[in-house]
């Protein structure tokens, strides 16, 4: 991969069963260059993204994010690299984890914290709900959140970690119009 390169895929298969969702595909992503991906409802965008963070096994192909290869390194440390917007995320919330303690999640890149945050993630954390328009919620529980709400702190999430790319799965969906 070379270095201008921030994603590489090489022959990508993503099957299910019979049915092939991805099938076939190339694609070069470098520094500074921003993509969009289009398509009806299952034609596997989504599939593609959780491949590319690696929460989905593809059936062929190689993948090469921020210069590791899929399946030769620690993809767990990798996703601290990457910020990941998608409600697919929403299933894998814990529902008593208070939000303050979510957007401290994305800076780990897991879900459900661990341990108690320090003192500069919960000031990082506060400011980044303030930008996303959320502290009043900072103690609510995710399962109290509405789903604008939800997909507000989902965002911040993403951004706490300060990524190297950002992959955005139908980011607006359910926010509220301006």
């Amino acid at each position: 991969m070379a270095k201008t390169q921030i994603l590489e895929v090489h022959n990508l298969l993503i099957q299910r069963g019979a049915k092939r969702i991805v099938d076939g595909l190339n694609w070069k992503v470098s520094y500074g260059e921003h993509w969009v991906i289009l398509g009806p409802n299952g034609c596997g965008k989504t599939s593609l993204l959780a491949s590319l963070t690696g929460y989905l096994f593809p059936t062929e192909g190689d993948i090469h994010v921020l210069g590791n290869k899929f399946g030769e390194n620690d993809w767990t440390e990798l996703r601290k690299y990457i910020g990941l917007v998608s409600s697919t995320l929403n299933k894998y919330m814990a529902e008593d984890e208070p939000l303050l303690e979510t957007i401290v999640s994305g800076k780990y890149a897991m879900i459900d914290l661990w341990h108690e945050p320090s003192h500069n993630d919960k000031k990082s954390a506060l400011a980044m709900l303030k930008q996303i328009e959320c502290s009043h919620l900072k103690n609510q529980p995710w399962a109290q959140l509405s789903q604008g709400e939800r997909q507000r702190a989902l965002i911040g999430r993403a951004l706490m970690a300060k990524p190297k790319l950002l992959m955005l799965d139908e980011p607006c969906a359910g926010l509220d119009p301006v």
